[in-house]
């Protein structure tokens, strides 16, 4: 393994079941779950109701941990310019709902949002966001699956620890 980002993310519903969603960066703009890295000394809960708000600007209540993931990109040799491979990444998944039917803020510029029914999610999504949404659709908690960083590439089936929640949802919030 190479070095190690933690992040998280969360797979944001509304009231009729659609996911939010993202569009970042430049290029082929892949939609991706709304989320970002932990600060030092925070935990994966405060970091997910500050990144979600400060990158979408809508506030969020947390249900329950879908799981954790590891991306992880292929190996190779360092690129130039580069100190070495690029980051292995675990990624905290949590189920959330939107609080409001509105944005508390405007989003900051650079992420386009959108909503999407699940079973109809656009073509170009992180495998992370494609994954961690078939396992919080299904229910699944304490799901543990390795994500790789390339299109198509979810490496693995969740693991045994995954089980859905009674009833479809979990028993507590997690609000700090």
């Amino acid at each position: 393994m190479s070095a190690l980002t933690w992040a998280v993310a969360a797979v944001v519903t509304d009231d009729t079941g659609r996911v939010l969603l993202c569009q970042q960066g430049r290029g082929a703009r892949r939609y991706a779950l709304p989320g970002g890295r932990l600060r030092p000394a925070e935990g994966p809960v405060r970091a997910a109701l500050r990144d979600i708000r400060a990158e979408t600007g809508w506030d969020i209540e947390l249900i329950d941990l879908v799981g954790v993931y590891q991306l992880t990109g292929p190996p190779r040799e360092a690129a130039a310019g580069r100190a070495g491979p690029l980051p292995d990444v675990l990624v905290h998944v949590f189920r959330a709902r939107a609080a409001g039917i509105r944005p508390a803020t405007d989003p900051p510029p650079g992420c386009r949002l959108s909503w999407h029914f699940p079973e109809a999610l656009p073509e170009v999504v992180t495998p992370l966001t494609r994954a961690a949404v078939t396992d919080a659709t299904a229910g699944r908690s304490g799901v543990l699956r390795d994500v790789g960083c390339a299109p198509g590439t979810v490496a693995s089936a969740p693991l045994p620890a995954a089980r859905p929640a009674e009833d479809g949802r979990p028993a507590r919030s997690l609000h700090p």
